[in-house]
């Protein structure tokens, strides 16, 4: 879609829309993401999602272009899982959290990355390491997650914090890139 700008000078934005993932076993911290993200808020006891949850979000990218993420946040529950594989056709990226504070079971993490590449092998994955404020308790080195991240052929590792809102803006601006990118704007 194109659509001109009103002014004095007409300049053509290019508007691309991109369905993003975000998956993860339950508490990670994917709604904490997304809503200190898009709403700009953190709320200690967010509730569990049911199923899947949606949330938009506009970016000018380099004055060029616009872009819109389309946030799908994925239920970590096991009982959830089952319907997951028909929400994930269509995504052009995903954003894998996982909670520092516990170590992960790497048959999880195979399954994350199985589901949402089921229609796209190759779909981007950056890795996010949540609840890096919580210094004294991580329990996941970054040698671990930087092993996960090569070992899945990832876009990249970043650690984030939702209470802090460290490195959040990050996450999103680092994804919109490699999607914007890929399609060459």
């Amino acid at each position: 879609m194109i659509y001109r700008e009103v002014g004095y000078n007409s300049v053509e934005k290019k508007k691309f829309l991109f369905k993003t993932l975000t998956i993860g076993e339950g508490g990670a911290g994917k709604t904490s993401l997304l809503r200190r993200y898009v709403e700009g808020k953190f709320n200690d006891s967010t509730v569990l999602t049911v199923g899947v949850d949606f949330y938009i979000k506009e970016l000018d990218f380099e004055s060029k272009a616009e872009c819109t993420l389309q946030l799908w946040d994925f239920s970590g529950q096991i009982r959830f899982r089952h319907l997951l594989g028909n929400y994930v056709m269509g995504a052009r990226a995903a954003l894998l959290l996982v909670d520092l504070t516990r170590m992960p079971e790497m048959e999880e993490l195979v399954e994350w990355v199985n589901i949402v590449r089921t229609h796209d092998p190759v779909l981007p994955i950056l890795l996010i390491g949540t609840k890096a404020d919580l210094k004294d308790l991580i329990a996941v080195d970054d040698g671990f997650m930087l092993n996960v991240m090569n070992t899945f052929n990832m876009a990249g590792y970043i650690k984030v914090s939702a209470k802090t809102g460290h490195n959040v803006n990050k996450v999103f601006k680092v994804i919109a890139k490699k999607l914007m990118n890929q399609n060459k704007y």
